[in-house]
């Protein structure tokens, strides 16, 4: 039987037609999903996990579906580390693809460089609780890059025994090179962090309107079957309610934009009603930051160091 939307238990998750998820409650920091693809003797892996020891768990419990089919292609959805760390632990000379835009940030944002942000940076106190909060539970000491062996532009279709995998670059949106991949015969998709459902998401890239796009697109594709990189297994109407706060976060940084507040005085100043109880709130200090910078381009880029000291900052007075 498959699992239902909502399902959020830690573990691997049967979906039927030889599709599988292995989801991380609570879906904030670091607590991604990934996926397998099965078909005649061969696997496609949608995704890693932040760390090695946690990647480990997830193949573990993967590997009575992989010794009858093991590995051919591992997928690495975008740049992120919680979704690419743990390639280290694929076997030897599998292919590992990602986006162009994806391969870019894989390579500009190594474990080492996790760690030193995460783990060693002094960026005051406030900084410090909220990294060992929500960065605490994860290793990224001794880990190495592992990078993608291929990448494609704008989609690619890749074949795991009979079977089409459709990998399509959607982003720019949470991050440049966001990208799903989409199971034609089975109506399924695996959509990365272009989903983040009932948990609050994060615009490393933007802007909101083009992530709301991508969302589009994926609802267009009519699937049965959606898991997200965070969260619980969805359906369509989750789907429109990380929109609806995409919007929500939009309209209301642009009218403090107009009214003359800076971004962390209008981070401040919305009330997030409704999406008050989803999980990392801080977060809207970095998706006002991204509709202000949309709003005005001559607005120098903020550091992402600055953009996680933010977040720390607004956690630490609300």
């Amino acid at each position: 039987m498959s699992a239902p939307p909502g399902t959020f238990s830690r573990g691997l998750h049967e979906l039927g037609d030889g599709l599988h998820a292995f989801l991380q409650p609570d879906g904030g920091w670091g607590w991604s999903n990934a996926g397998l693809i099965v078909a005649d003797g061969a696997s496609l892996l949608v995704d890693t996990l932040f760390d090695l020891k946690l990647t480990a768990e997830m193949l573990e419990a993967m590997a009575p579906h992989l010794e009858r089919n093991p590995l051919a292609v591992a997928f690495n959805t975008h740049g992120n580390g919680d979704h690419c760390y743990g390639n280290p632990l694929l076997p030897d000379g599998i292919s590992i693809i990602a986006s162009t835009g994806a391969d870019a940030e894989i390579r500009a944002v190594p474990p080492a460089a996790a760690q030193l942000l995460f783990k060693e940076a002094d960026l005051g106190p406030e900084f410090a609780a909220f990294a060992a909060d929500a960065f605490g539970p994860f290793e990224f000491a001794g880990n190495q890059l592992r990078p993608p062996t291929e990448t494609f532009d704008a989609e690619r279709v890749v074949t795991i025994g009979e079977r089409a995998v459709h990998l399509i670059r959607l982003g720019p949106a949470h991050t440049d090179g966001d990208a799903i991949a989409w199971v034609p015969d089975a109506r399924a998709v695996f959509t990365g962090d272009i989903l983040f459902i009932r948990g609050t998401p994060v615009t490393w890239a933007g802007p909101i309107s083009r992530w709301v796009t991508a969302t589009e697109r994926v609802l267009a594709l009519d699937p049965e079957v959606i898991v997200p990189g965070h969260g619980p297994l969805a359906d369509p109407q989750m789907v429109h309610e990380m929109q609806d706060y995409l919007r929500f976060v939009e309209r209301e940084a642009t009218l403090r934009f107009q009214a003359g507040m800076d971004a962390t005085a209008a981070a401040d100043d919305i009330d997030l009603g409704p999406y008050a109880d989803w999980n990392d709130r801080e977060r809207i200090a970095v998706n006002v930051d991204a509709v202000y910078h949309e709003l005005d381009p001559a607005l120098a880029p903020t550091p992402v160091p600055e953009l996680f000291v933010r977040m720390a900052e607004w956690r630490a007075r609300h």
